[in-house]
């Protein structure tokens, strides 16, 4: 089987293999797709939490971005962990160099475990400088509630902050709501024009690590292989939840997903 399409991902390493560029290399290769990598951090952890966190310098992660997109051109962009201000400008340097529009930008801040990600100066750059070159956001309510100061504890506050999130420069935002308690999780999917809920069971199960990695990480595929926004968001979502249901059940704390799990997508979509 053939690649369908490339993606680069910016993001940093999971030791554990659960979460972060481990995680994304492994969706992409499942949805059949090309994995391309510019680590920005090397993280140990394990389904406990985060030992320890090497941040990557900017510079470096400049020439990873540069250097492999020149040669191999990537249809689309997922970015994940960026932990400080130099990082931020130094990926957003590489993406004025290399000139992709499908970005999707997951704002990791919180580690499963609740271990800080990043620094506050690097989330005012984010809001400021980086959400507006995405084509779409997908934060968990945590984070949109570190993004836009809005209280999160309702669907319609979801919304609301979806469209705070939209006055920051993005055309798109999936405000994921694994955090509210309900027997329905909804993730609230929001841009100027509409507003979708995708409504699922929620599974009684403690291994989620690296949900928000994997689901926006197949967003990107599937939106680079020529799928809708919307439409790309809804099978994302529907891969991440069959990746929970049959995850193997690693660890003694919060343990991955099934990655396994596929599902086949065509190159051209009507």
């Amino acid at each position: 089987m053939k690649p369908k399409s490339k993606i680069l991902i910016i993001a940093g390493s999971d030791s554990s293999g659960g979460a972060g560029i481990q995680a994304d290399i492994k969706t992409v290769t499942a949805l059949g797709s090309y994995a391309m990598t510019a680590i920005t951090a090397v993280t140990s952890q394990n389904t406990t939490g985060v030992k320890s966190i090497v941040p990557i310098p900017p510079k470096e992660i400049f020439n990873q971005i540069v250097f492999s997109s020149k040669d191999i051109k990537p249809d689309a962009i997922k970015i994940g962990m960026l932990h400080s201000t130099k990082v931020i400008d130094s990926v957003l340097k590489s993406l004025n160099n290399i000139k992709i529009k499908k970005i999707v930008l997951d704002p990791v801040m919180v580690a499963k475990g609740g271990a800080k990600l990043i620094d506050n100066k690097a989330i005012k750059s984010l809001k400021l400088k980086l959400i507006k070159r995405a084509i779409l956001v997908t934060p968990n309510i945590p984070e949109a509630e570190i993004i836009t100061k809005i209280k999160i504890k309702t669907k319609e506050d979801m919304v609301l902050a979806a469209k705070k999130l939209l006055e920051f420069g993005t055309k798109n935002v999936l405000i994921k709501g694994g955090h509210l308690e309900s027997k329905i999780v909804q993730d609230i999917f929001v841009n100027k024009s509409e507003i979708k809920e995708f409504n699922n069971y929620r599974y009684k199960t403690k291994n989620t690590h690296g949900t928000g990695c994997t689901l926006s990480t197949a967003i990107t595929t599937f939106l680079s292989c020529g799928k809708t926004i919307k439409k790309s968001c809804e099978l994302a979502i529907k891969y991440v939840n069959s990746a929970i249901l049959t995850n193997p059940n690693y660890g003694i704390g919060h343990g991955p997903i099934n990655h396994l799990n596929t599902m086949s997508i065509n190159k051209k979509f009507r």
